[in-house]
């Protein structure tokens, strides 16, 4: 293991994306929260109507690639952020 590098404690750069980390780590939890209400919305329509809501199906396609998007961000796999930094 690699000793600790004071320089890289002092970069501000990683502190101010740590900062945007865990604002997205809040973003993140909202769009989970959103995609099971629209889960359990349309299962609902389907139960009644035996056909998918076509609006539900394209705001649970927009929400799950958004949370992808924060996950990439999240894990270091990309620099781009999420909206509402980037376009939806």
């Amino acid at each position: 293991m690699s000793e600790l590098n004071n320089e890289s404690l002092k970069d501000e750069n990683i502190w101010i994306r740590g900062l945007y980390m865990l604002l997205f780590v809040l973003f993140y939890s909202v769009a989970e929260f959103v995609l099971g209400v629209v889960v359990i919305v349309q299962f609902g329509y389907r139960v009644l109507n035996d056909e998918n809501h076509p609006r539900l199906l394209a705001l649970g396609a927009a929400i799950s690639l958004y949370i992808y998007q924060v996950m990439r961000f999240l894990s270091f796999n990309t620099e781009v952020m999420p909206f509402p930094f980037s376009d939806w």
